[in-house]
């Protein structure tokens, strides 16, 4: 066998020599290094100090500025927020527990700290299926009214925490489990086991199917749809603006994460195959770091969120812009609240 298997944890390694020991109570030192450990360590910190002020200030920024008070901009707010969970509630567990060499807060801190990365995670890959939906239709019927887009959009928020909720609260009752995963420092669903008296199988193939596979499927025909019209004179430089912003979301999201999907659906098809710990531990991590890609992201890509920073932090005046160059400025957002 090439791993081992305890009663809440699994470690991909082979327990021939005996040194294997409990993640929740020995340090992993017998799978890297303490430097590695140290390494994450860091990292964990640095995801923190940039990643919550950075969604902060665009949560603070987007709710503050009536301008910004737009439909594309409310999943924006969904998706922060859904980073700032991660951030706040995940990622110290996961800095803690690295420092130490171990998941020290045990199966309790475990559940506790998957759950709310699930969840935040789901949260913002269904808010981008919402935003992807919106666009073909918006794109596909120009001239929309916006107060149906702004409905369509806070029922969307809706959609998007119940869909995280159906994802995130099943291993808590029973219905798989959360354990720790790569070096055993961070936790997640348990891809390695089929554990059939919680029915970790159908609970995996259910959530690669509904929580993977059907919204990638979304994204791809919405996405389609739209390159399809992209060339339409109807739709105003605003909106195509809007569609792009949307598109790079997406892909800055799942190049973060796709790579850990795969590797977990890897592992699973392949009960007992022989897998690094580095292996999960680098997907894992990668994709933590997609808290920080949406903030970036829109702030790279639209110049009123910007504008808007800038004013926030200057206090009322932007000294960047002179005046003929303002009043010319357009966006994304100052676009919709025009055509309301």
């Amino acid at each position: 066998m090439n791993g081992t298997e305890g009663p809440d944890f699994y470690i991909p390694m082979s327990n021939a020599s005996g040194v294997v020991r409990s993640p929740h109570e020995y340090p992993q030192y017998y799978l890297a290094e303490p430097w590695v450990f140290s390494f994450i360590t860091i990292y964990m910190f640095f995801l923190i100090l940039i990643g919550f002020p950075v969604n902060l200030f665009t949560l603070c920024v987007t709710i503050l500025h009536k301008n910004l008070r737009t439909p594309i901009y409310y999943m924006l707010v969904n998706m922060t927020m859904a980073d700032l969970i991660v951030i706040v509630v995940s990622f110290p567990f996961t800095m803690h527990a690295a420092m130490h060499g171990y998941f020290v807060h045990g199966q309790v801190g475990c559940n506790f700290e998957a759950f709310f990365t699930v969840h935040g995670t789901q949260i913002t890959l269904w808010s981008l299926v919402v935003l992807s939906v919106e666009r073909c239709i918006v794109s596909c019927s120009p001239g929309m009214d916006i107060h149906f887009r702004r409905r369509f959009i806070v029922k969307g928020i809706s959609f998007t925490w119940l869909m995280a909720f159906s994802c995130s609260l099943p291993p808590l009752l029973e219905w798989s489990r959360y354990i720790p995963e790569g070096l055993q420092c961070s936790c997640g669903v348990d891809y390695y086991t089929l554990k059939p008296d919680i029915y970790n199988e159908s609970f995996i193939n259910y959530m690669l199917t509904v929580h993977l596979i059907v919204p990638l499927t979304v994204i791809s025909l919405c996405f389609g749809r739209l390159l399809c019209i992209v060339n339409n004179e109807a739709i105003d430089k605003l909106e195509q603006d809007a569609n792009c912003l949307t598109v790079i979301l997406t892909l800055g999201f799942f190049i973060c994460w796709l790579p850990y999907a795969s590797i977990g659906w890897h592992i699973f098809s392949n009960q007992g195959s022989a897998f690094s710990p580095f292996t999960m531990t680098l997907t894992s991590f990668l994709a933590k770091s997609s808290v920080l890609s949406s903030p970036l992201i829109c702030i790279c890509m639209d110049k009123q969120l910007r504008q808007c920073m800038v004013i926030t932090l200057c206090r009322g005046k932007n000294p960047f812009a002179d005046n003929v160059e303002a009043s010319k400025s357009t966006s994304i957002s100052s676009g919709l609240v025009a055509a309301a």
